[in-house]
């Protein structure tokens, strides 16, 4: 009977699952969010996770506009690797929140509104600092740009910035 009921939620989640990718192609314009945007990316599994350790999905999923720079899973290996610790251990910091925050910028920010130099005041209430040719924030290279979002935009980037 268990197995049943496991294999019939499986079913009703592919079924809603297309059904609203059948209606997400019929609206012209429509776009997925922040959250569901990094989510369909696939390369985003940790920031995933510990947007929702830290409570800040929903945030995320707010009406915004939102500028996330987003480090890609291989930016947190990176980061576990510098600081010696897991996955798990990054997870369970008390700064965590703070660290996400940083990470997010008010407002729709594009490639084309970036300024050599201009600094950026993130919802973490800390600055970033983006800097032209190439283009960082902080320490971090933006290998993606202006992916646009139902409320906002995300620039994929290859470190973790720590404020």
């Amino acid at each position: 009977m268990k197995k049943k009921g496991i294999i019939l939620l499986m079913v009703m989640s592919i079924f809603m699952s297309l059904a609203n990718s059948a209606f997400a192609a019929e609206t012209p314009g429509s776009k997925k969010d922040i959250i569901d945007t990094a989510v369909e990316a696939g390369e985003f599994t940790t920031l995933a996770a510990a947007l929702q350790k830290a409570g800040l999905v929903e945030t995320l999923k707010g009406e915004g506009p939102f500028t996330v720079f987003a480090p890609t899973d291989a930016a947190f290996e990176k980061l576990l690797t510098k600081l010696g610790i897991t996955a798990e251990e990054l997870l369970a910091r008390e700064d965590l929140k703070d660290i996400l925050l940083y990470h997010v910028v008010p407002g729709k920010v594009l490639s084309t509104d970036l300024k050599d130099g201009m600094k950026a005041e993130t919802l973490a209430k800390k600055t970033v600092d983006v800097s032209l040719d190439p283009v960082r924030v902080n320490n971090a290279n933006v290998v993606k740009a202006d992916i646009e979002t139902s409320n906002g935009v995300i620039h994929v980037i290859d470190e973790v910035l720590i404020p």
